[in-house]
């Protein structure tokens, strides 16, 4: 089945919170992995899972930082992961694996943001590598966990930045082309996104579904690498309301996570706290999400190449 990438009209909006969307609901016994899960809204989605009654690990390139943003959250496990090295996602998930316990939710939030650039131990470019290749590696190495959980959501921060760049398969890591920070951000939004619908096509059958998520535009760690003039423009830009907290920048991706409204549903792009619209190429306005963002066929040619260069498949 392919979900329609059409609006649900959920009931919902873009200053909706996390809290709000969880209301009573309780996730007592459920597992989730939040990646970046202790800075920005990777920590606002840490707190609402784990008050919701959820456990939830935090890997974490930084252990020190995240054990100070963490300290006081009830049914919250620190670990370390660094998702530019192909040996530290290994070991993080063989971890995992040996505790024996099923994966609920797997929530793919860390990332970077306009870098310079800079290349992994690969030789490939870091955004594409730590934002899409990372997670395809770790997501392939939980696979067995996702599905001993026997229903099971994989939720993959992607970006309105996607309708920057489509995939140059041709140059992916800007080996020949002029390196353009931007173009490679979006790149990497857009393999987030398509990387969801060929995840959700592989996992539908097992009960895992898969969504990616543009949590709105936030002020947080991911602007460190923008120039003062850069950020001077965005500011100038853009009304203040345009603006999210943190809160209602983790609401779509709970959403995905935890919402009855998904159903038997999976495999779209998230925004606002509903499925977004699918507009054209030179749709005007910031909202919904492109066509080379949800294109089946661009997204099975992903998959075949990320499984290429990191030599990682889904196992049993």
């Amino acid at each position: 089945m392919t979900t329609k990438q059409e609006p649900l009209n959920s009931g919902y909006g873009a200053r909706t919170t996390a809290r709000e969307v969880l209301g009573n609901r309780r996730l007592d016994g459920a597992l989730a992995v939040v990646t970046g899960g202790y800075a920005g809204v990777g920590l606002e989605t840490t707190r609402a899972l784990a008050a919701a009654g959820a456990t939830v690990v935090v890997p974490a390139r930084t252990p020190d930082k995240a054990r100070a943003a963490l300290a006081g959250l009830e049914r919250v496990e620190l670990e370390h992961l660094d998702l530019s090295e192909p040996a530290s996602i290994d070991a993080f998930a063989a971890r995992f694996l040996a505790s024996g316990r099923p994966l609920h939710m797997l929530v793919n939030n860390a990332g970077i943001m306009a870098t310079p650039l800079v290349r992994d131990s690969r030789g490939f470019e870091s955004q594409l590598a730590t934002n899409h290749l990372g997670h395809f590696h770790l997501t392939a190495r939980l696979w067995p966990a996702l599905r001993k959980a026997h229903g099971a959501r994989v939720v993959s921060l992607s970006s309105r930045g996607h309708r920057r760049a489509s995939i140059d398969f041709e140059d992916p890591h800007f080996e020949r082309r002029p390196y353009d920070k931007w173009i490679a951000y979006g790149q990497s939004k857009t393999a987030n996104a398509l990387f969801a619908l060929a995840l959700d096509a592989r996992g539908e059958p097992q009960r895992i579904r898969a969504f990616s998520v543009h949590p709105g535009a936030i002020m947080t760690e991911l602007v460190r690498w923008m120039s003062d003039e850069e950020l001077h423009a965005i500011r100038s830009a853009s009304a203040a309301d345009f603006y999210k907290n943190t809160e209602q920048g983790a609401a779509t991706s709970i959403w995905c996570a935890t919402s009855p409204q998904l159903e038997g549903l999976g495999g779209v792009y998230c925004e606002g706290v509903d499925i977004a619209q699918a507009v054209p190429a030179d749709f005007p306005e910031q909202r919904g999400v492109r066509p080379w963002a949800m294109d089946p066929d661009l997204a099975e040619r992903l998959w075949t190449k990320s499984e290429a260069w990191t030599g990682v498949t889904l196992t049993e």
